[in-house]
């Protein structure tokens, strides 16, 4: 492939995949993902780069990519791909997408960096990110050529300003946007909030939701700094807004831009789920430039 830096993404297909995806285009990059496409809408033809997500971004970008479905259980196809061509090619950058679920139920608010991680972890998920997490800081001691940047989401909201591209899973929503989405159009009768006698203003859980955009925005300016050659080592990077909003405010704010009213039930708190969750991502900005600066009403457009 001739042009930019040519970057593989995994789960390139998925919502915060193709997001990215279509930032890396627009900048240049040459793009191959990586997909099984357990959660992404298919194609025609699914040995291409003909699944539906993938064609609509190379229609925002006017730009192609190289696609390669690979299901995660056949390890000859991963094989191919990962050890084969990136040890061929001397891949050894590698961008994480981790999560702010590693910090589990925060010590301290906002949550930096430096928290704590993997001790107060909540639930299997956020303690899969942060056992990924260890073993790359063991990559980069073990093996100096190796570096890598581990970017710790907060809340993915939102979706691109084209409309043809966002956040639509196959089954059941675990996010709170889709699902509310989902209940604006009549798909589910009403949304399930999950405990309201929380120690917050509403009593309903309070968590950093981030545009979608800005997160992918994020990737973009870590791999500028992943890619300069005085980086080296392991290092992690909050990208969040800094702010919290409960799940309340999320409903009343996303009834206002869409003119539907959402209907909700509360039912009892979800095990593992925490009262407060919200960052401090000045450490982003000050090193890799990077802030997020979309706001409640482009999150809920």
């Amino acid at each position: 492939m001739s042009g930019g830096p040519t970057v593989l993404v995994t789960g390139g297909a998925g919502y915060v995949g193709s997001h990215t995806v279509v930032q890396l285009l627009t900048k240049g990059y040459q793009v191959v993902v990586v997909d099984n496409l357990v959660n992404a809408s298919k194609g025609i033809n699914e040995s291409s780069s003909d699944t539906e997500c993938l064609r609509r971004v190379q229609e925002i970008t006017g730009k192609k990519l190289k696609f390669h479905h690979v299901d995660i259980l056949k390890k000859e196809e991963l094989d191919t791909i990962f050890e084969t061509v990136m040890n061929k090619h001397n891949v050894k950058k590698l961008l994480y997408s981790s999560s702010a679920t590693v910090y589990g139920t925060p010590q301290q608010l906002p949550l930096t960096e430096n928290h704590p991680t993997g001790l107060g972890c909540t639930n299997p998920y956020g303690k899969s990110k942060y056992f990924v997490e260890e073993i790359l800081k063991d990559l980069v001691t073990s093996d100096k050529l190796w570096s890598v940047i581990s970017l710790r989401y907060f809340n993915p909201v939102g979706a691109h300003e084209s409309g043809l591209i966002g956040e639509d899973p196959q089954g059941v929503p675990n996010n709170l946007m889709p699902y509310i989405a989902q209940v604006a159009v009549g798909r589910r009768p009403d949304l399930k909030v999950y405990g309201n006698d929380y120690d917050t203003p509403d009593g309903t859980g309070v968590r950093d939701y981030i545009h979608i955009q800005d997160l992918a925005v994020g990737h973009l300016d870590a791999a500028k700094k992943l890619l300069s050659p005085s980086f080296s080592g392991f290092k992690a990077y909050n990208l969040g807004t800094g702010s919290g909003l409960s799940v309340l405010q999320l409903v009343k704010a996303f009834e206002e831009a869409s003119g539907r009213k959402i209907p909700y039930e509360i039912v009892g708190r979800r095990e593992g789920d925490i009262a407060y969750c919200y960052s401090d991502a000045s450490l982003a900005k000050r090193e890799l430039g990077w802030e997020a600066k979309k706001g409640l009403k482009e999150m809920c457009e």
